[in-house]
């Protein structure tokens, strides 16, 4: 509603629309985005609780997996939309570090509560927030230590604690399957300018369920959910020699209209026997360029299926395009589009391609390729839920190794970098001064938030357990003091190896920054969904008569 020169008011928006202004509509969002992160945070650390979700088609995930809470959580406020961004955007970066980055986020929208209630200006808070948002980015190094490819036992630490909170099984399967997400890293890592660039894409992650996590294994090449096409192939086949195909291997029609008229059998014949032979032309192709195993993104006739295995050659139809690009880099082989161009230099090599039944489901194994660029992990569980558990569990530990791979450096978990950076911001506020300051203690409050919840989730005396750590850290050597959640008290963190990639916290405070900037900004909220009902003649849909 607005006033028009006359002073009149004017119905600007439809009938059954929402506007909140000021002051309300900042807080109405700033506790939405706090009561996400309270959902969130008894989920954070290895001593988090799990949340059961339930679709609409009554379809459960049982995880404490940030990013999957909030993607299977049906939420409706736009407020609460942003905070999901967060999670999405830390997933997708980084792979780990989702609860953090949104708990750290919601604590920020509740102290920038607390300063408007002083009569603290959106604006201030905002400056404030970006200064200590900059000035961590540039205190992270000094607060990070320095990681390498050999150093397989960090590498290994840092893959646990990703996989910490995830509730996947005994201490012996997360260590079993931490070293297994450590090789297949290492395995798809390459040296670019002195740094190293890891492709999460060229590690596959396949989940079956039906056995044990212990069952779980690495296959140095790629895991195709396909089985052989023909009975009569060979099952397995050692020294493969791979063509990859993307053409199909049949008899294509043409685009164009055409007639073929016969009339008479021997026609008939002729034009069978012309069909054929076109066929046995195509696997004499893959046959002379030495190839025993094909895999082919397209169909294979019935007749070519039944060729090929006269030959001994194995063939698997209909591979996903992702699954070639795998196989190409795994085995060194080229993609061709053309049987015609088929040569023994575009073949790729495995020491065993073998199908097997893996629950029931037949598959096939490309393994033991020379120095494969694309590794599959098989992931095992006893049921459903946990295998998908497991799959995460994974997936964010992939992501924490790449990440501290590719940057070289990580920075010391249990909270305990978190009370450094707050306690160096405090420092900073005071040189800073002005009304900014008490934006920037408020940024380290909200750091606070993750050592506290930490020692809440482990059933300790969060209040004890600050004074503690802040007491820790007055000292230098104090830098390695966190909450160790497992013994319930606060310890050096280093020498129990809870460790953590950088990039996760750079990656998480910069979001949380941004999303709370992006809220705060937020001063009014017009939500258009009720439509005004239709008119009756004459009616001028809500404006005063003229």
């Amino acid at each position: 509603m607005a006033k028009n020169v006359g002073g009149d008011q004017t119905y600007v928006l439809p009938e059954g629309a929402q506007r909140v202004l000021g002051r309300d509509a900042m807080r109405i969002n700033m506790a939405i985005g706090y009561a996400v992160a309270n959902i969130l945070k008894t989920t954070l650390g290895p001593k988090g609780m799990d949340k059961m979700l339930v679709s609409d088609l009554g379809d459960i995930v049982i995880t404490n997996d940030g990013a999957t809470i909030l993607e299977e959580m049906n939420v409706d406020h736009p407020a609460a939309k942003l905070m999901m961004e967060i999670a999405k955007t830390q997933d997708k970066e980084v792979g780990d570090g989702t609860t953090t980055s949104v708990v750290i986020a919601g604590n920020l929208l509740k102290k920038a509560a607390d300063l408007l209630d002083q009569n603290i200006h959106p604006t201030t808070v905002i400056k404030g927030y970006e200064l200590a948002s900059k000035k961590i980015e540039e205190l992270l190094p000094s607060v990070s230590k320095k990681v390498t490819p050999e150093d397989k036992d960090t590498l290994n630490k840092i893959a646990l604690v990703a996989m910490g909170s995830k509730g996947i099984g005994s201490d012996q399967e997360k260590e079993m399957i931490s070293k297994l997400v450590v090789d297949a890293v290492q395995q798809v890592s390459e040296k670019e300018n002195s740094k190293y660039v890891v492709d999460t894409e060229l590690i596959k992650i396949e989940k079956k369920s039906g056995a044990t996590v212990m069952s779980s294994q690495l296959i140095n090449g790629v895991l195709v959910d396909k089985e052989v096409v023909n009975a009569g192939m060979p099952k397995r086949v050692a020294d493969a020699k791979i063509a990859l195909i993307d053409s199909a291997l049949e008899i294509e029609k043409t685009e164009v209209d055409a007639k073929i008229e016969i009339t008479s059998p021997e026609q008939m014949d002729a034009f069978l026997k012309q069909e054929e032979k076109m066929m046995r032309d195509m696997v004499g192709k893959i046959k002379n360029a030495g190839a025993n195993v094909v895999f082919c993104q397209k169909g294979i006739d019935d007749l070519v299926q039944h060729f090929l295995a006269k030959e001994g050659i194995s063939a698997v139809r209909r591979v996903k395009k992702s699954d070639m690009e795998k196989l190409a880099r795994a085995t060194g082989a080229k993609v061709v589009s053309s049987l015609d161009g088929l040569t023994s230099d575009e073949l790729g090599y495995a020491g065993m391609v073998e199908e097997k039944k893996i629950a029931g489901e037949a598959m096939v194994f490309v393994e033991k390729c020379k120095d494969p660029k694309s590794v599959t992990l098989l992931v095992r569980g006893g049921t459903e839920h946990v295998v998908s558990e497991v799959e995460r569990a994974v997936v964010d530990s992939v992501g924490a190794v790449s990440s501290a791979l590719e940057d070289g450096s990580f920075v010391i978990g249990g909270g305990a970098v978190e009370m450094e950076l707050s306690k160096l911001l405090r420092e900073y506020a005071v040189e800073i001064g002005g009304r900014e300051q008490l934006a920037i203690q408020a940024f380290a409050d909200a750091l606070e938030t993750i050592p506290r919840t930490l020692s809440e989730n482990a059933g300790m005396d969060a209040i004890d357990t600050l004074v503690s750590l802040k007491n820790k850290h007055t000292s230098k050597e104090g830098l390695h003091f966190g909450v160790d959640v497992m013994n319930g008290k606060v310890d050096d963190m280093f020498k129990a190896g809870i460790l953590e990639p950088s990039r996760v916290k750079k990656q998480a405070i910069s979001s949380a920054t941004e999303t709370a900037r992006l809220i705060l900004r937020i001063d009014d909220i017009i939500s258009s969904r009720g439509k005004a009902p239709a008119m009756p003649p004459g009616d001028m849909g809500g404006m005063p008569p003229m």
